[in-house]
């Protein structure tokens, strides 16, 4: 994953605040590929299968789209962080199931790490008082 680079984003959104008049926020870079990756550690899963658990484990607040969703799950696919199978899906269907691999949990567990250091950093700031 590795550090941002300013102004690059991925198409995992947010659910649209309906309260709010802006449109919604992009994730940082790299976001992605932690999301799917924890997703895998649970379960191998198909495409499809792996956008629903997304919007399901958030609460609806996270949508990710198939153009950014099979192009992120290639790169992780040829990082070696996961292996794709094809098999028959719960509706009989030939579907590619995304499985993790020892070297994806341990990518996973580094970068869980960075993301919890960075997310704790931010809420200190957050958290300041203002005059």
């Amino acid at each position: 994953m590795g550090p941002a680079k300013a102004g690059h984003y991925e198409h995992v959104r947010l659910k649209p605040d309906t309260t709010a008049m802006s449109k919604p926020p992009d994730l940082v870079q790299g976001t992605l590929d932690l999301l799917l990756l924890k997703i895998l550690a649970l379960e191998p899963l198909h495409g499809w299968a792996i956008s629903q658990r997304l919007k399901q484990v958030s609460g609806d607040e996270l949508q990710v789209s198939d153009g950014s969703l099979y192009p992120a799950l290639h790169k992780l696919e040829l990082a070696g962080w996961i292996t794709a199978e094809w098999k028959t899906s719960e509706l009989g269907r030939r579907a590619k199931f995304y499985s993790l691999t020892r070297a994806g949990r341990r990518y996973l567990d580094q970068e869980t790490a960075h993301w919890e250091r960075l997310t704790s950093a931010i809420s200190r700031v957050l958290a300041l008082k203002e005059i």
